[in-house]
C-alpha cells in the first residue's frame, strides 16, 4: 500500500510503499480517507516526541478518518507502531474507533479531532469547566486555540479572554476581550492585571514561555483569597520552559496542571475525541484547513501553518 513513511526523523515522511497490515486480535483493518498534520504528529516523525520509540521505518501520524470493513464512517487514534494514519490502510483497536457524526465530513473531522480534543480535554477533563465561568485562552490564534474558543462558548463560558500575536486573527475569535502579545511588556502585564483583578477561572495555555510567566505572576498578585483558578497547561509554542519561584504558587490559589499524552490515560483522550465530534455539529464548530493529495507530502509537510491545518486525502 501507499503511506507516508519515516525513514529517517531528520528528513521527514517521505510518499513510498508499506507492507499492507493485518488487523489483530480486537482490531479492526480501517480503509482511510483523511489525515492531518498536528504539532504531535510532526514531532513524533522528527523523532523528538516524547511517546517516538524509536521504531524505523514507521508510517506518520496518528488519527484520522476512514470506514470500518463493515462500512461505518469513523474517527480512529493510535493505529500501533509502525502503523500511522497516513496510509491507505491501519490497523486500529475496536476501542480508538468512534463514529462519525451526520453534519461533518471526513476532511473536517480529520482536521478538527486532534485540536479539538485538546482543547475539550483541557476545558472538560482537566479543568472541570462550568457553565458561566470566565476562560483566558493563551495563544488563541493557532487552530487548537481557535476551538478552545468556540468549545468555551459552546460550554456556557460568560467570558472568554483571548491572547495571541495577530491582531486580525484576534479580533476574528468573537472572544469577549483580547491580549496582542506583541504589545510592550508594561501593557501586557497592566492587560493581564486588569483581567486577574476581576476574576478568571480557567487558563488554558498552549504558548508557555514570556505570556505564561507573565500571567501567572499577574494571578499570584490578584487572586489570593479567591476561589482557585485552574491553569492547565497545554502546550509550549513560545519556549518549553519558564522561571516561576515557588512563592508564586505558595501565595495564591492557583492549581498548576498539565493535559495531554499522559497526563489522562488514552481512553479518556478518545473519549474527549468523541465528545468533541459530537458537539461540533451542534456547536457549528468551524477549523480553517486545506486538503491536499498523499502523494504530495514530503513537499506540503514543510509548508503546514497551525492556523490553515494541512489535511491529506487517501484513495
Amino acid at each position: 500500500m501507499k503511506a507516508a513513511v519515516v525513514f529517517d526523523p531528520a528528513n521527514g515522511p517521505v510518499y513510498s510503499d508499506f507492507a499492507l497490515p493485518v488487523a489483530g486480535e480486537k482490531q479492526q483493518l480501517i480503509k482511510i480517507s483523511a489525515s492531518a498534520i498536528s504539532h504531535v504528529v510532526k514531532s513524533r516523525a522528527s523523532g523528538k516526541h516524547y511517546s517516538f520509540d524509536g521504531t524505523l521505518p514507521f508510517i506518520a501520524g496518528i488519527d484520522g478518518t476512514g470506514v470500518t470493513p463493515e462500512g461505518k464512517r469513523v474517527y480512529f487514534v493510535f493505529p500501533p507502531t509502525p502503523w500511522g494514519s497516513m496510509a491507505q490502510f491501519a490497523p486500529v483497536d475496536i476501542a480508538h474507533c468512534l463514529p462519525l457524526p451526520d453534519g461533518l465530513d471526513d476532511a473536517t473531522a480529520a482536521a478538527m479531532a486532534n485540536p479539538g480534543m485538546s482543547a475539550w480535554a483541557a476545558l472538560v477533563n482537566r479543568a472541570g469547566f462550568n457553565a458561566s465561568e470566565t476562560v483566558l485562552i493563551n495563544g488563541a490564534t493557532g487552530s487548537a486555540g481557535q476551538l478552545a474558543v468556540q468549545i468555551a462558548r459552546y460550554l456556557g463560558a460568560q467570558k472568554i479572554i483571548a491572547t495571541g500575536r495577530n491582531a486580525d486573527a484576534l479580533a476574528s475569535l468573537g472572544a469577549d476581550a483580547t491580549v496582542l502579545l506583541t504589545e510592550e511588556d508594561d501593557l501586557q502585564n497592566a492587560a493581564f492585571a486588569a483581567h486577574a483583578s476581576e476574576q478568571i477561572d480557567v487558563v488554558v495555555d498552549y504558548l508557555w514561555g514570556n505570556s505564561a510567566e507573565r500571567l501567572l505572576y499577574a494571578l499570584a498578585k490578584h487572586t489570593p483569597g479567591r476561589a482557585p483558578v485552574r491553569y492547565v497547561q497545554v502546550g509550549s509554542l513560545a519556549g518549553h520552559e519558564i522561571t516561576l519561584p515557588g512563592a508564586v504558587l505558595r501565595s495564591s490559589p492557583i492549581q498548576l496542571m498539565g493535559s495531554g499524552i499522559g497526563s489522562l490515560s488514552l481512553p479518556q483522550l478518545v473519549q474527549a475525541t468523541g465528545e468533541m465530534l459530537q458537539a461540533a455539529v451542534a456547536g457549528k464548530f468551524t477549523i480553517a484547513h486545506k486538503t491536499v493529495p498523499l502523494a504530495d507530502v514530503a513537499q506540503a509537510w514543510p509548508q503546514d501553518n497551525s492556523q490553515n491545518r494541512t489535511v491529506f486525502l487517501i484513495t
